[in-house]
């Protein structure tokens, strides 16, 4: 399952790259190609966050269980 969203990024960011394969429509003045893959960046870092956040290892412990 910990394998799962990272696979799903990776694919979207490929899958996006087909469909996306064009000049036009501008994106804020870019082409749509590298307006998705700066898109893209952010949703990787975003899906990698949450993943980290999901993490049972990357949980802050309860400061009252490291006295014991």
């Amino acid at each position: 399952m910990k394998y799962v969203a990272p696979i799903i990024l990776v694919v979207l960011v490929f899958a996006g790259s087909i469909v996306c394969n064009r000049v036009t429509p501008l994106v804020f003045g870019l082409p749509m190609f590298f307006a998705w893959h700066v898109f893209s960046v952010f949703l990787i870092s975003a899906g990698m966050w949450m993943i980290f956040k999901m993490d049972p290892k990357n949980r802050e412990l309860d400061p009252d269980a490291e006295n014991n």
